[in-house]
C-alpha cells in the first residue's frame, strides 16, 4: 500500500483507512493538498498494522470494510490508548452509524458523498486538537469538588472535550449546566473559536427559523439585508442550545435535519449553505420523558444526546460546599478580608439549597451586604429552609431561585399588611433585622406604593 514519501519532519501523519482504492486516492489527493504527509490502509487488519508502526495526528476511516468496520478501528485505537483523534465516513443519511461511532469514542464523522469543505474542516479540527490539550488541568480547576459526583463530572468533561460528538447536559436550576459547557469548550479544538449560548425558550416561535438560520434580504417584511443566524455566527465554533426542551415541535425537525446535514438554508435563501458547529444542548427537564409525552422528538433526543453529561444537585455534595462558597465569595468580592465565620459555615453546609449554586451566590451577596465588618454570621444568611410541600409545589413551576422569591416576597407583604408597612414592626415578626428587611424589601422591588393594593 501507499505510504506518504520524502515529507519533511514535522508534518502531521494522517492514517485514511478504507477498502475502496479510489476512494483512498481521492482523499489522499485532498490531504496532501492541505500540507499533510497520508498514510494509506486498505481495511481493518492493515490499518492495525500501520498505526503500530508510525504516530499520526489523527485517522480517517471508512464505516464498511471487507474485514471489519469503521468502529473496529474507533475501538482499537481507544483499546490500545494511541491518543489520536479518528473520523468516521458514513453512508448518506445513517445516522445510527454517525451515532454509534460517537458513542465509542470517535471524535467525528462525515457522510457519504464526502464534502471537500467539511473534509477541510474536520482535518483542521483534529489538528487544533493536539495544541488544545495542555489547557485542561487549567480549565477544570475552575470546577471545584471533592466529592465523587464531581471528580465524574470533571472526567467526562475531559474526555468529552477531545470529540466533536453531541454533549447534553442534564441538572436542576442553577447548578451550573452553562459553566460545563464553557470547560468543554475551553479544553476543545475549537478554543478561541465562536461559543454561542442561545435559550431557546426566550425566543417567539414565529422568529425561531431566521434567528437560527439567517435570512436573506427581502425574505420577509423589514428583512433590509442578509443577516446571519446562530449556526452561522457559530461556524467553526460551538453553539449551546440551552432550555432545548422549550423548542417547538415544527422548530425541532428543522433542527435536526440542520445538525444531520451539517447545512442549514437562510430564510428567503433557494440553496443551503455548509456550518461547522459543534452542538451541546442543556436542560432542567427529564428530556427522556419529554420524550415519552410527545412534547419532544426521539429522533432529536437520540442525537442530541450522544453523551451525557449530569451536573449534581449541591445537596448531593455538601461537603463540598465550604469550598464552593469560599471561591463564590472571593468571586463576589465584598469588603476587604471578607470571610465566613464557622458557624456560618456550618449552616451553609446543612442547607439544601433548591437553587443550588445560583442560590448560594444570591445567599453569598446578600450576606455581604448584611455582614459586619466583612465576617458573615448565620444570622447574615438568612436562610429559611423551605417546607416539603413548598419543594413540591416549586418543582416544575418555575425555576427556583423565582419561585423562592416569589414566596418571600408574599410573606413580607403579609407581614407588611398586618403592621399599616411599619417596617420596624414587620421586621419583628419576620425575626430579621430592621436591616436585612429594607435589603429585601430593596432586591425584591417592594415599595410603600403596595400599600394601597
Amino acid at each position: 500500500m501507499h505510504k506518504g514519501k520524502g515529507m519533511e519532519a514535522g508534518i502531521p501523519k494522517v492514517l485514511i483507512v478504507d477498502d475502496e482504492p479510489d476512494i483512498l486516492e481521492l482523499l489522499e489527493l485532498a490531504l496532501t493538498r492541505m500540507g499533510l504527509d497520508v498514510t494509506q490502509a486498505s481495511g481493518l487488519s492493515e490499518a492495525k498494522a500501520r498505526l503500530g508502526e508510525h504516530r499520526y495526528a489523527m485517522c480517517l476511516t471508512d464505516m464498511r470494510m471487507a474485514d471489519g468496520t469503521g468502529l473496529d478501528v474507533v475501538r482499537h485505537i481507544a483499546e490500545s490508548n494511541l491518543d489520536l483523534p479518528v473520523a468516521v465516513i458514513t453512508a448518506h443519511g445513517n445516522m445510527e452509524n454517525a451515532v454509534a461511532a460517537l458513542k465509542a469514542g470517535a471524535f467525528d464523522y462525515l457522510s457519504k458523498p464526502v464534502s471537500l469543505e467539511q473534509l477541510r474542516a474536520l482535518v483542521n479540527s483534529a489538528l487544533r486538537l493536539q495544541v488544545s490539550a495542555v489547557q485542561t488541568e487549567k480549565s477544570l480547576s475552575a470546577l471545584l469538588g471533592e466529592a465523587p459526583a464531581m471528580h465524574q463530572v470533571r472526567d467526562l468533561i475531559a474526555r468529552v472535550a477531545r470529540s466533536q460528538a453531541p454533549v447534553h447536559i442534564s441538572g436542576e436550576s442553577g447548578s451550573g449546566k452553562e459553566m460545563a459547557a464553557r470547560l468543554i469548550v475551553e479544553q476543545s479544538a475549537r478554543c478561541g473559536q465562536p461559543f454561542i449560548a442561545v435559550n431557546c425558550g426566550a425566543i417567539p416561535e414565529n422568529l425561531m427559523e431566521s434567528e437560527f438560520f439567517g435570512y436573506r434580504k427581502g425574505a420577509f417584511t423589514g428583512a433590509d439585508k442578509d443577516r446571519d443566524g446562530f449556526f452561522q455566527a457559530a461556524n467553526q465554533g460551538t453553539l449551546l442550545l440551552d432550555e432545548v426542551a422549550e423548542l417547538p415541535l415544527a422548530m425541532q425537525v428543522k433542527l435536526l435535519r440542520a445538525i444531520q446535514e451539517k447545512r442549514v438554508r437562510r430564510v428567503g435563501a433557494t440553496e443551503e449553505e455548509a456550518v461547522d458547529v459543534r452542538i451541546l444542548s442543556a436542560t432542567h427537564r427529564d428530556l427522556a420523558e419529554c420524550v415519552r409525552d410527545g412534547s419532544f422528538r426521539q429522533d432529536l433526543y437520540y442525537r442530541l444526546n450522544v453523551i451525557a453529561l449530569r451536573m449534581p444537585a449541591l445537596r448531593e455534595i455538601h461537603e463540598d460546599i465550604p469550598q464552593i462558597a469560599q471561591q463564590l465569595l472571593t468571586r463576589i468580592g465584598g469588603p476587604q478580608g471578607a470571610r465566613f465565620s464557622p458557624a456560618a459555615l456550618k449552616v451553609l453546609s446543612a442547607y439544601d439549597f433548591p437553587g443550588n449554586v445560583r442560590e448560594l451566590e444570591n445567599v453569598i451577596e446578600r450576606a455581604l451586604a448584611l455582614c459586619v465588618d466583612g465576617l458573615i454570621q448565620p444570622d447574615d444568611l438568612q436562610l429559611i429552609p423551605m417546607s416539603g410541600e413548598q419543594q413540591t409545589a416549586a418543582a416544575g413551576k418555575y425555576p427556583l431561585t423565582d419561585y423562592l422569591d416569589r414566596v418571600e416576597r408574599e410573606v413580607i407583604l403579609e407581614a407588611l399588611q398586618q403592621t399599616r408597612f411599619n417596617r420596624t414592626a414587620a421586621a419583628k415578626i419576620l425575626g430579621v433585622t430592621f436591616r436585612a428587611l429594607r435589603y429585601r424589601m430593596d432586591r425584591l422591588s417592594i415599595t410603600d406604593k403596595e400599600k394601597q393594593q
